[in-house]
């Protein structure tokens, strides 16, 4: 790094030193000479030669300059991406914060898990676009994070194994990433590297037989989800079927969509029931916050409904009363 520095201070000092050069001639030639004093044409030609020195020498270095701001902003873009990755997620994983009633240490168990895939997605990019430069300078910004630091780590060990495998190799690691995409559900994702790679490797039988693996792992996940579905139903566990069916509902074709239909009707009927009770009993022991949640659920769970309609038409008294409730004495 400090060698490319002083290689390109030396290039400004020699464009430096031929425009100093040029004109200490110049000014040799008017002290010490009488060439000025001559015909017209040799002084016009004499200082036409000194501009184009100059001129060149000087349009020479703002080309350098231009070139070096260039490459700085490409690297200040490489090393904001990991900051970017960080960022990019917490939308999705605020919704988990929001919907779900988990501890505080499994939720934070679950932002470490959601930024380390993000982290590992981004460094995966630039592995299929070979930019190796680019992944060690996500690899760098991620280990300056506390608590990445064996990511980085480990992620370092990946890129190093990819830069030095064989086209084969290249395919397999491309594969096990795959394989993780399907693990976790990520199906679009998982869809859209499986076309990236058969465009990378279009003679692959491996590539080509990833889209029938696709096909394979999502029915096995529907077959899994529809089987959770049934018991949770013959449990009447509510709050459990609500949770796969939203999950089900992308697996479902229209046919399968309208067999499951009326348990579904059943299972959402159920649900508003228990948050009726439960926001009636809230209402009845004056707990105006525990009331104002159950009926903002109920307005985001079942807009369409009778229910959600006067709770909706009541919200203003009932934050005025939480507003009091919370007050500090």
């Amino acid at each position: 790094m400090d060698s490319e520095k002083n290689s390109q201070l030396w290039q400004f000092k020699w464009h430096f030193v031929v425009i100093g050069i040029t004109l200490a001639a110049v000014v040799a030639l008017a002290l010490f000479t009488d060439i000025f004093e001559q015909t017209a044409a040799v002084r016009s030609l004499v200082w036409l030669l000194g501009s184009l020195i100059f001129l060149v020498a000087l349009l020479t270095i703002l080309s350098q300059v231009s070139g070096i701001a260039g490459a700085l902003r490409e690297s200040s873009a490489k090393m904001e991406e990991a900051t970017r990755a960080l960022e990019n997620i917490r939308h999705g994983l605020t919704l988990i914060n929001h919907s779900t009633r988990i501890s505080e240490p499994v939720k934070a168990i679950a932002f470490r898990d959601e930024d380390r895939q993000s982290l590992r997605e981004a460094v995966f990019e630039k592995l299929k676009q070979k930019d190796f430069e680019g992944a060690y300078e996500i690899i760098d910004e991620i280990g300056n994070h506390s608590g990445y630091r064996a990511l980085a780590g480990e992620l370092r060990v990946q890129v190093d194994n990819y830069r030095n495998a064989t086209e084969e190799e290249r395919i397999d690691q491309a594969i096990e990433h795959i394989e993780m995409l399907f693990r976790r559900c990520h199906w679009p994702k998982a869809s859209t590297q499986i076309e990236a790679l058969i465009q990378e490797h279009p003679h692959s039988e491996k590539a080509r037989a990833m889209r029938q693996r696709l096909i394979d792992r999502k029915g096995e996940r529907k077959k899994i989800l529809l089987a959770a579905w049934d018991d949770a139903v013959q449990r009447q566990e509510t709050d459990r079927s609500l949770e796969i069916l939203k999950e089900l509902d992308m697996y479902l074709t229209p046919n399968e969509g309208l067999a499951l239909q009326e348990a579904a009707k059943d299972v959402f009927k159920t649900k508003l029931h228990n948050l009726g009770v439960q926001f009636a009993m809230a209402i009845s022991d004056k707990k105006w916050s525990r009331a104002l949640e159950i009926g903002q659920q109920i307005i985001q769970d079942f807009p369409n409904s009778r229910m959600s309609g006067e709770i909706r038409e009541k919200l203003d008294v009932l934050q005025q009363k939480q507003s009091v409730e919370v007050q500090p004495v």
